[in-house]
């Protein structure tokens, strides 16, 4: 339709036969008068579409006119009390402000934002009004994705509902105390309120999609009933050039996620100026969302301007705001009715003639769409009533709305944090608040008496959709894990069978599938090459989730393992998509906060697509308190070796060591994988400990020891002896520190010490450095502050105490072994792979990146050289009997 009117305005030139044109015409009519709007919209669309496929419209535009979607006449009643929702709201809207400049004058550093919050107040007071439920007995409840800078205006709404007191908000972003406010939705700062984590840009958006998308996964699993349940995520207009932020719109379009509602709060600016100020960012978020296959809802003109519509019969007003660009919309939200009138509506004489009876007061008292309740209310309710696809409303609002000069639609609103005395004094005039001028240059919080008939309206509110929101639960029952040797006999007593970790690792959950207890509650996920990692089987065993099952015969049909997919498919296969896997996986990873249902998410990848590509969203899942497992396979610098560069992993367990709550092992066999993953998966699911683990799993066949007795303690703590080497009385001693693919080099290293060169050794498998550090870390704080002087002695020390030098090699870069360099007392040196990667065989990346047995020995003597243990002279028999050249560049040189 909309291509067919650009069509005819595009070449309204003289009408070569308007008999034919008024028979048109006339015949359209006709079909509205006895068909209805539906009958002719449908003939519309098929003339459109038939002029595309003819070439009549070869570049229509893909977006509608620059007004409301929803019509004045299709406008519901609106169900509330309006006059006491809009006093209610500039009540949070006081108190937000109150917050963040009262934080900011006594301190002048803890920042805030208010003007998000301003632009915002009414899309978050309709949703809290009308349509965001709580989880109850009755219902499962919505899940809110709060737009991040407007958090002091969810705190406000806390406040006036008594969950929060007046000391809360006095130490906004003042967390040391025992009663501080966090700056955004930080889930494991404040537990019991915020749900989820929106506080980095792109990050709301792609996890509320994917939540929608695990909660029909709930569903068609037969695991929970959803279908009462909403995702609702605010976002702002520049947030949405975020990568993340439309990464996930296809998907929602196409499988039909219409429990999943978008609010794209477009006050045109971002963080330094206009969003788009040479365009229309809400006409190209038109075009985007609706070329997803979403449902778009407009919201971008108050009632106030329903008049002129109705009388604008050329649609003169429309044409004006079509050839308006944002910048320029930025402006004259920041000026008054005056400049308006001279700068916008005099501009054209049709549109003058429009308001040819308004002064500049009513001018300036024109609303946007997005600060309108009746406008608000009609949008959501369709939203709700939209049935086979999302929906994105684009609410079109004033960043700062109601600060006037010190912030409405300035450049500077967004750092907007002081307020002087005549701005605050402006901001109580405008909205009628009762407080005395004393009270607002004290920047007094103002709550109604509990027996008003605001809070008391509040509340009913809030009673008729379930309770309050935010708000957290912390745990769900309890979900047994089987005993270690139903599920891992295999890996615990492997004998020497040749296997890699990445076959056991997969081995182990899909073992742990068939149990009908913890079976249901494993997520297997991985974004694309399944066959990669051997998880073919599972194609055949839980089938692949799809919410309209299979609608083809696979290629492979005849195959055993068959590409098979079902509405109750256990396995969530996204796709090239890491961001969109790693999505899914926090989604199941805090299921048993989200629904009360404990699920253990497995998401394997290749290591490298995993902390570098999506680190922000895996620091997203720590703060939400996320439980589960990332399986980083294809790991480290070395295993992979034909793939190159970007493809081989050198830095994973350094950016792991970062996240306080995630424990990250790179296991060298079987058997420690899987004492691991069973000592990970009994904390989580049993006991309910707010923690996530990432193992990296290598490519490598090689021969697998069984577990030996006493090992498991020091396997989870991170280091235990593995054998020794040589004579015990030799003269020469060194400890030989390995982990993950390159561990069998230390072992094999440790045998040519003890062959070629006599040196006695004892070899470690250290699991995890960053366990050792953290634990290490723990004991050296607690002797630094120890009032008795009473020393403590870390583990890590206990096992390489004493003078003999440590060797320590990984597969990765050397920061990794050098997380715990410090808290031992011996020459330490650490080998890894740093620098970029290459393509060659693992024994040739090996001796490149200097961490292969050979180089490992060399390591070794010249420690010993160095402690005058040996002469120096056999660290160069050594080079020269290994065939090493000294004279090559180091590896991270070139």
């Amino acid at each position: 339709m909309e291509a067919l009117a650009t069509a005819r305005t595009e070449h309204s030139t003289d009408d070569q036969d308007p008999q034919e044109t008024a028979d048109w015409l006339s015949s359209l009519e006709s079909v509205f008068r006895y068909g209805g709007s539906d009958r002719a919209r449908f003939i519309l669309e098929k003339l459109e579409r038939k002029a595309k496929e003819i070439g009549v419209v070869a570049d229509a535009l893909p977006y509608s006119p620059y007004r409301n979607t929803i019509p004045l006449e299709k406008q519901p009643p609106y169900p509330g009390d309006l006059q006491m929702e809009e006093r209610i709201t500039t009540i949070m809207r006081w108190n937000a402000l109150a917050m963040v400049v009262r934080a900011n004058k006594a301190h002048g550093e803890l920042g805030g934002h208010v003007a998000s919050y301003a632009s915002a107040a009414e899309i978050f007071e309709i949703g809290f009004n009308h349509f965001f439920r709580a989880t109850s007995e009755e219902q499962g409840g919505d899940l809110v994705y709060f737009q991040p800078h407007s958090a002091p205006g969810v705190y406000s709404r806390a406040y006036l509902e008594g969950r929060l007191t007046e000391e809360h908000l006095k130490h906004y972003r003042q967390e040391l105390t025992s009663t501080g406010l966090c700056s955004y939705p930080h889930p494991w700062l404040m537990p019991d309120f915020w749900q989820v984590p929106t506080g980095s840009m792109g990050i709301g958006p792609i996890s509320a999609v994917y939540q929608a998308r695990f909660m029909r996964y709930l569903r068609d699993r037969g695991l929970a009933q959803t279908d009462d349940q909403h995702v609702w995520c605010v976002v702002g207009d520049g947030e949405m050039d975020e990568p993340e932020s439309i990464a996930g719109l296809s998907i929602s379009a196409r499988e039909k996620l219409d429990n999943l509602t978008f609010i794209v709060n477009c006050n045109l600016q971002r963080l330094d100026g206009p969003v788009r100020g040479n365009g229309q960012i809400i006409q190209e978020l038109e075009n985007t969302f609706r070329g997803a296959g979403w449902n778009v809802i407009k919201v971008l003109w108050g009632s106030d301007w329903d008049s002129l519509f109705a009388h604008d019969v050329n649609h003169a007003l429309l044409k004006r705001f079509a050839a308006t660009v944002d910048g320029k919309y930025q402006t004259l939200g920041a000026k008054d009715g005056a400049y308006n009138m001279a700068n916008f509506f005099d501009e054209d004489p049709e549109v003058r003639a429009l308001v040819s009876h308004m002064s500049d007061r009513d001018i300036d008292s024109l609303k946007r769409g997005g600060h309108d309740f009746r406008k608000l209310y009609a949008a959501f309710a369709a939203a709700k009533a939209t049935k086979g696809r999302p929906t994105v409303i684009l609410a079109k609002t004033k960043k700062g709305y109601g600060m006037g000069a010190a912030g409405e639609s300035r450049m500077t609103a967004h750092q907007a944090k002081k307020l002087e005395i005549d701005a605050l004094l402006d901001f109580r005039n405008r909205f009628g608040l009762p407080l005395t001028d004393e009270e607002v240059e004290r920047l007094d919080f103002y709550r109604p008496a509990e027996d008003s008939a605001e809070l008391t309206y509040l509340r009913q509110r809030r009673e008729q959709l379930g309770g309050y929101l935010p708000v957290r639960r912390r745990g769900a029952p309890a979900v047994p894990v089987p005993t270690i040797e139903s599920y891992a006999d295999f890996a615990l007593k492997a004998d020497g069978k040749e296997m890699s970790t990445t076959t056991a690792v997969v081995r182990l959950f899909s073992n742990l599938i068939k149990n009908k207890e913890i079976g249901p509650r494993i997520v297997p996920i991985v974004a694309d090459e399944a066959r990669t990692f051997g998880m073919a089987n599972l194609f055949r065993q839980v089938g692949i989730y799809s919410p309209v099952g299979q609608l083809y015969e696979p290629e492979d049909a005849g195959s055993m393992l068959y590409y098979r997919e079902a509405k109750d498919g256990q396995l969530l296969e996204e796709g090239i998509t890491e961001a969109g896997a790693i999505s899914s996986w926090v989604a199941a990873a805090t299921s048993y906060s989200v629904h009360g249902l404990s699920m253990l998410p497995f998401y394997i990848y290749y290591s490298m697509f995993g902390f570098q590509r999506v680190g922000d969203l895996i620091w997203a899942a720590a703060d939400q308190r996320a439980r589960g497992f990332l399986i980083g396979a294809t790991a480290g610098r070395t295993t992979l070796g034909g793939e190159g560069l970007q493809h081989q992993d050198g830095t994973s367990h350094v950016m792991a060591a970062t996240i306080p709550n995630c424990r990250a092992y790179d296991p060298a066999f079987a058997y420690e994988l899987a004492v691991i993953l069973d000592h990970g998966a009994r904390g989580m699911m049993e006991e309910g400990r707010d923690e996530f683990y990432y193992i990296t799993a290598m490519n490598e066949n090689y021969a697998q020891p069984s577990l030996r007795e006493g090992s498991e303690k020091g396997i989870i703590k991170g280091l235990y002896r593995f054998a020794t080497h040589g004579a015990a009385k030799s003269k020469a001693k060194v400890r030989l520190v390995g982990s993950g693919a390159i561990f069998p080099e230390v072992v094999a290293a440790a045998a040519l010490l003890a062959d070629d060169w006599s040196v006695a050794s004892e070899t470690f498998s250290a699991t995890s450095f960053s366990e050792l550090a953290r634990e290490a870390r723990e004991i050296e704080r607690a002797n630094i502050l120890s009032e008795d002087g009473v020393q403590k002695v870390s583990y890590v020390e206990q096992c390489l105490g004493g003078n003999a030098p440590i060797v320590a090699a990984t597969d990765y870069v050397r920061a990794y072994p050098q997380l715990i360099a410090s808290y031992v007392t011996s020459r330490f040196v650490a080998l890894g792979t740093d620098g970029f990667g290459r393509s060659d065989s693992r024994a040739s990346l090996r001796s490149f990146f200097e961490v292969d047995r050979h180089h490992i020995v060399v390591a070794a003597l010249a420690a010993l050289a160095e402690e005058g243990k040996i002469e120096r002279k056999t660290v160069k028999e050594a080079i020269a009997r290994y065939g090493i050249n000294s004279e090559l560049p180091a590896p991270w040189t070139i």
